[in-house]
């Protein structure tokens, strides 16, 4: 159950949700500029790697709001961040090194 929260007063505090519309309109933003370079850019590896930033962005901005991964101490941060960014090196190695087996094997 939600608990409420009183003030020295005796009064109910009121809810802060300046942080959550402050997430709300980042995120909007972020989302909107996607869409916006969707529909002006044309096809090409410079609109991928625009759209592989942005959701690596908003990805970083939702697990550090709505995990709290942001108020935690850093060496918990850089414990979860260096292991993936390891394992999207590797990924990324695999895709573009990955064909050169078949150049091997003939």
């Amino acid at each position: 159950m939600a608990e409420i929260q009183h003030s020295q007063d005796g009064e109910i505090a009121k809810p802060n949700t300046a942080i959550i519309w402050k997430t709300f309109w980042i995120l909007s933003g972020l989302t909107a500029l996607e869409f916006l370079i969707a529909f002006t850019m044309p096809a090409n590896m410079l609109r991928v790697g625009i759209f592989i930033i942005l959701t690596i962005a908003k990805a970083a901005y939702i697990v550090g709001e709505f995990m709290h991964l942001r108020h935690e101490v850093k060496f918990l941060i850089w414990a979860i961040i260096l292991p993936m960014i390891f394992v999207g090196w590797l990924l990324l190695a695999m895709i573009l090194e990955g064909g050169s087996i078949f150049t091997m094997l003939q």
